[in-house]
């Protein structure tokens, strides 16, 4: 089994920045994660993609709305993933959530292609 564990959300104010971590622990070598995402859901809406990364080949995807303000990355030896997010909008206010995903060589955006999800770090950003 494998757990994730967030950090870094916070209150902000519009065209701030904050950067998210992601850590994770437990069978890892063993449980075949291949890549990880961000998710995020605000009130009263669905949970969705954000970005996701390789953790092999360090390639990512990114919904459109982020694209130019956040940066997803990792670093293996510390089993951690991060999410930099830089001019941030009330709009982008709601939980941030990690996950892990096992298919080979995919960069996956439905949270169904999941496995394993932290329990989320709220965001707020004020305008």
């Amino acid at each position: 089994q494998v757990q994730l564990v967030e950090s870094g959300g916070g209150l902000v104010q519009a065209g701030g920045s904050l950067r998210l971590s992601c850590v994770a622990s437990g069978r890892t070598s063993s449980a075949s994660v291949y890549g990880m995402g961000w998710f995020r859901q605000a009130p009263g809406k669905e949970r969705e993609f954000v970005a996701v990364i390789n953790l092999s080949s360090g390639n990512t995807r990114y919904t459109d709305s982020v694209k130019g303000r956040f940066t997803i990355s990792r670093d293996n030896a510390k089993n951690t993933v991060y999410l930099q997010m830089n001019s941030l909008k009330p709009e982008d206010s709601a939980v941030y959530y990690c996950a892990g995903h096992r298919t080979i060589g995919v960069l996956p955006s439905r949270v169904a292609e999941y496995r394993y999800w932290g329990q989320g770090t709220q965001v707020t950003v004020s305008s």
